[in-house]
């Protein structure tokens, strides 16, 4: 059967997964950003989901059957991520509503369902670990909560079926992306190379010796497509990784190994990336031009603030994922294999020498 999506974010390292992989499997895909870029095969939709007037203009002849949500706006505060984020939400849905065409909506959110938002990152009292999807919302504001609260709302108003799905940290390419840390480190890896500098883990203990899993993008675009097309995924929430655990003590070593580095030592000190890479944005203009590099812009390609985040948990982090295993999504993915084939797309696209 012919089927048509619309994939919200599609520029971005989990929207162009899900657009390649839907390609792949025959759909007509729509590409939703406000400034779309190139992607073969994608249809471009340009729309700022904030005016409601143009987004609605935007989609009018767009006839969905699926449609999947994986960009959000980053605000300085958790009540202006939840005003501006809940409302690009209700303004798609809204804009798609007179076509009647949409018969599933995925909502991409992430594990900040249960480790809070920003503002209280891993604060209070958290569920035990593994987190499941039965331990429900933290009594926190949460513009994830609110962006569910757009979709379900709109589900029983429109009679379409929705999807919520919870990936831990992801890994996959995209440029410009606030959220990156297999790029960030690959570009961080480049820097110690380049300038002699240790390659230091810049987190917390807990971490480097803690069990941790990660989401390879195309894992978590296998998973929304398998949610869109399998009735017993209908209305649920799942949780997304790549299926297998590590610590970060053997995976930095890992890492280093590929750029060819030594990992140097560590002794429980967080240096932050953001601190260690403040001054570097001379350092890769430099390199990128002289090894010709398709960009020369740090901030594009390096989101320290965010793999500190991630890397500077006081707490183990591990994600269940028997919920979707049960009703028979079987995917697997080795996360040291997500990240070397990362850097290998990564310098073959000229982004990392």
């Amino acid at each position: 059967m012919a089927r048509t999506a619309l994939v919200v974010g599609a520029s971005g390292i989990v929207g162009s997964a899900t657009a390649t992989l839907l390609r792949e499997n025959g759909w007509t895909v729509h590409g939703l950003a406000r400034r779309p870029v190139d992607q073969p095969g994608v249809l471009p939709v340009a729309a700022d989901l904030q005016d409601a007037a143009a987004t609605a203009a935007a989609l009018r002849d767009i006839r969905a059957d699926a449609v999947f949500i994986t960009t959000w706006l980053r605000q300085d505060t958790e009540a202006e991520n939840i005003r501006v984020n809940s409302g690009m939400v209700r303004n798609l849905l809204d804009g798609l509503r007179p076509t009647g065409s949409v018969r599933h909506v995925a909502l991409v959110t992430g594990l900040k369902h249960y480790l809070g938002p920003f503002e209280a990152y891993g604060q209070g009292k958290l569920p035990q670990t593994p987190f499941r999807e039965s331990q429900g919302r933290l009594d926190v504001a949460n513009f994830y909560y609110a962006q569910e609260d757009e979709v379900f709302a709109a589900a029983a108003r429109d009679g379409f079926s929705w999807s919520v799905h919870r990936p831990h940290t992801v890994i996959g390419k995209a440029v410009g992306n606030a959220m990156n840390m297999g790029t960030t480190l690959a570009v961080y890896a480049t820097l110690c190379r380049e300038l002699g500098r240790p390659f230091r883990f810049p987190g917390s203990a807990a971490q480097w010796n803690g069990l941790t899993d990660m989401t390879d993008a195309r894992q978590l675009a296998r998973q929304l497509l398998w949610a869109a097309t399998t009735p017993e995924a209908a209305n649920e929430d799942f949780n997304i990784v790549n299926g297998d655990v590590f610590r970060w003590s053997w995976m930095w070593g890992r890492i280093a190994d590929w750029f060819g580095l030594e990992p140097a030592p560590f002794d429980g000190t967080v240096i932050p990336l953001e601190e260690q890479m403040r001054d570097d944005a001379a350092v890769w203009q430099r390199i990128a031009g002289r090894d010709g590099l398709a960009e020369h812009d740090l901030s594009r390609l390096a989101s320290p603030w965010h793999t500190d985040a991630d890397l500077g948990r006081p707490i183990e982090v591990v994600t269940d994922m028997s919920k979707s295993r049960r009703l028979g999504f079987t995917a697997y993915e080795a996360t040291d294999d997500a990240f070397f084939d990362l850097f290998a797309r990564l310098r073959a696209d000229r982004l990392i020498p």
